[in-house]
């Protein structure tokens, strides 16, 4: 771990979804210390090893001990854990988590960064992508409508009629009973709507009212079920879009798991085969993923630069012993771009900002945020895990950076790059169609055609406020899963 030019390959470091990334090192339950156990199936070198034992039950005071004591010894910003919070005071692990982290929660380090999952559920997500739902994502529009922002291949909502760009009127069990929902966004109720649409399990059905892009209402009836989430979509996921002689490469990437890496490799080979050096690279919904399918992605963008620095993870002082460097290794597959709009929102976070913050230094004005300001999560998280109660422990460990060490981008990327272009979410578009205008806009930078600067609350004009997004994902913050944490708005 000492060695800073090491370069982990296919390890189980993972960038989570609006959290960041994260090195799985796995208890056994035992009282000694826990062998290290990747989060992914593929062994790791070296994974830091928590010096602290697992407990051995279950109770919710034992349970909190052991997030205490493991916060201690590993936790980014000691200075920011609350000094006097008792395990007993706290009615979840949650609970326990969110007091001892409140002073770095007001302090917009660890904006619930830190959380406890199910190791489970996690793995079923980041290998297969596994998720159990309707299928589609959703958001709320600054007219007080809830709007269908995608639907997935093979999932429940892909056999009806539901697309992007549809707004949902209306749900209940059936047609007779049916809560609308206009006045539940008015009131703010996200609880009671989330509630809807979020199952616990397979065949739950809800019968909605829908208005689709044609301005046709119809009565849609759905049922949960387990689909696999294409991290590339197959129909939409990748174009060559041309311009005059040039060609244009497109890649939209739902999220940064296993399955995505042949995705990509496939998508770059193509890419060269054409003589593409021209990227649009469409982020816009994606919270992050495995730091492995992270690498790929850089790898894939490092034709001309194998070996340089590809981004820097750092451990707090007493850790680091344990900082590592990530350098690019171009593949076969590797194109050499002059030029990449990256396609970003609010729900853009953690990998999918670190891939963009790793590109700076080399192609400086050559590249741009297109879209809305990002989330802002420069920092990563180890997972502690304790098998026996299926606890995942995510825990921020790490800051990250890119060559030039710039990392500091708490507030989003928007304000730390040298171009910016902004441009709305166009849902009565297809995502991939080139005429869709976060898209556009992006043919428009890469043509090098003039664009309005993102507006963010640290730009010269600080007295004026950030634009407010056309589109904010609907979160269950209380039922959410794994998939929901790294897929903003998937229900």
């Amino acid at each position: 771990m000492g060695e800073s030019h090491k370069r982990w390959r296919r390890g189980a470091v993972t960038l989570v979804g609006c959290s960041a990334m994260l090195l799985a090192a796995c208890g056994d339950g035992g009282g000694s210390t826990p062998t290290p156990r990747p989060a992914t199936s593929t062994p790791t070198p070296s994974t830091p090893t928590p010096t602290t034992p697992t407990p051995t039950a279950c109770s919710l005071n034992a349970r909190k001990d052991w997030v205490r004591s493991i916060a201690d010894e590993w936790y980014l910003f000691p200075e920011l854990m609350a000094t006097r919070t008792s395990t007993t005071t706290s009615s979840s692990v949650k609970a326990y988590i969110d007091n001892l982290l409140e002073p770095a929660r007001a302090a917009r380090k660890d904006r619930g960064f830190t959380y406890i999952t199910s190791i489970a559920e996690e793995n079923a997500y980041y290998e297969d992508g596994a998720n159990v739902g309707y299928g589609f994502r959703l958001a709320t529009t600054w007219a007080g409508e809830l709007v269908v922002t995608e639907v997935f291949e093979g999932s429940p909502a892909a056999a009806t009629s539901i697309t992007r760009g549809a707004v949902f009127e209306a749900v209940g069990t059936s047609a007779a009973n049916q809560t609308a929902i206009a006045p539940l966004l008015a009131a703010k109720d996200y609880d009671r709507l989330n509630a809807f649409f979020s199952p616990a399990d397979s065949g739950k059905t809800i019968v909605i009212r829908v208005r689709h892009r044609d301005g046709l209402m119809r009565q849609v009836s759905v049922t949960s079920d387990e689909f696999e989430i294409d991290p590339v979509s197959d129909t939409i996921g990748t174009r060559i879009f041309t311009e005059g002689s040039r060609k244009i490469g497109y890649v939209a990437l739902r999220s940064f798991i296993t399955p995505a890496d042949a995705d990509l490799v496939d998508a770059f080979a193509q890419f060269k085969a054409e003589g593409v050096t021209e990227l649009v690279v469409d982020l816009r919904y994606n919270g992050g993923g495995l730091l492995s399918t992270a690498e790929v992605f850089g790898d894939l963008l490092a034709g001309n630069l194998d070996g340089q620095v590809f981004q820097k993870l750092m451990l707090r002082d007493s850790k680091s012993a344990q900082n590592q460097t990530y350098n690019f290794a171009a593949r076969p597959q590797s194109i050499t771009p002059t030029k990449i709009a990256f396609i970003g929102t609010g729900s853009t976070a953690s990998a999918s900002e670190m891939i963009i913050n790793s590109m700076v230094p080399y192609l400086g004005d050559n590249m741009a945020l297109i879209g809305e300001n990002t989330y802002g999560k420069p920092v990563g998280q180890f997972a502690f895990d304790n098998a026996g109660c299926d606890d995942r422990l995510r825990l921020v460990a790490f800051r990250n950076a890119n060559a030039n060490n710039q990392g500091e981008y708490y507030t989003g990327l928007a304000s730390t790059l040298p171009r910016t272009c902004v441009a709305q979410d166009d849902v009565s578009r297809d995502l991939g169609d080139q005429n869709e205008a976060m898209i556009a806009k992006a043919l428009d930078f890469l043509a090098g055609r003039s664009c309005t600067p993102i507006r963010t609350a640290t730009a010269s004009t600080r007295s004026v406020a950030p634009a407010k997004p056309q589109l904010e994902m609907l979160r269950d913050e209380v039922r959410g899963t794994t998939a929901q944490r790294e897929m903003p708005g998937l229900f």
